[in-house]
């Protein structure tokens, strides 16, 4: 069917009790629930909607961009206010804007930022665990911290990619890659110090960064060094896949800034 409307919809979730954004058979996905609660704003009225990429089971996003289309105009002001009204609480509709039918939401150019959240030593409060990842080792931030500004620039990235297809590109831009002390995400319950990986770029692979983050883990713990992370994006480096990858929970996508 063709539609004779678009609009563009910024989101934000908690994505903790979900099983990615991409729908699935037997799975309770973020595209679901988006889509149950448009059937209940629009009753019986048609519409189609397209994600802005995937996400893994329990990552959040504070930007999570929809294209919505559909056969009718839609007032706008109207719209956001009964959308986030049948939205769940873990889900929530800051913006929305009209933009041409034919505007791509996948292709469109963008910069997407990432954030992966942790801290190490003592346990943390279980209501932390939708948000923050905890390591019981004491980690050499220092390291990690010389570690991470290695995957800045062009590199390729085979190691860091889970079930490649035949078309996927490894040779990729990460264009900041840094790990800084938390003052963004704050709660009571949260630990006294945390830390945030920071990661910008254009587009990012299967696991991409959650391989990332486990291989800078290993440089916390004095298990990996900076020559390994250096040789593991060289272009002739094993291609072979790093096994090791940082829990979903802590990662967040944080922002895409879209070329529109």
């Amino acid at each position: 069917m063709k539609y004779s409307f678009s609009y563009l919809i910024c989101l934000e979730f908690l994505g903790f009790r979900f099983s990615g954004w991409q729908k699935q058979t037997n799975a309770k996905t973020l595209h679901d629930m988006v889509d149950k609660s448009l059937s209940y704003v629009f009753e019986d009225a048609l519409f189609k909607t397209i994600g802005v990429g995937r996400t893994d089971a329990k990552v959040s996003a504070n930007s999570y961009y929809l294209q919505l289309f559909r056969d009718t105009e839609i007032d706008e002001a109207l719209f956001i206010k009964s959308l986030n009204a049948n939205f769940s609480p873990d889900f929530r509709a800051v913006s929305v804007q009209k933009v041409a039918t034919n505007f791509n939401i996948i292709q469109v150019s963008k910069i997407k930022e990432y954030h992966y959240y942790f801290s190490f030593g003592e346990k943390n409060h279980p209501f932390a665990a939708p948000f923050i990842v905890n390591i019981d080792e004491i980690l050499d931030i220092d390291s990690m911290v010389k570690a991470s500004k290695l995957f800045e620039g062009e590199h390729y990235f085979h190691k860091y990619c889970t079930k490649p297809s035949a078309q996927t590109i490894f040779k990729r831009t990460i264009e900041s890659c840094e790990i800084v002390k938390n003052d963004l995400l704050t709660a009571n319950f949260f630990p006294e110090t945390s830390y945030i990986l920071k990661v910008k770029g254009t587009g990012f692979l299967r696991y991409q960064i959650r391989l990332m983050m486990a291989t800078l883990f290993e440089v916390g713990k004095g298990n990996l060094d900076l020559d390994f992370v250096e040789a593991s994006l060289k272009e002739d480096n094993d291609r072979m896949f790093l096994r090791n990858i940082a829990p979903s929970s802590g990662l967040q996508l944080y922002h895409i800034k879209l070329d529109l």
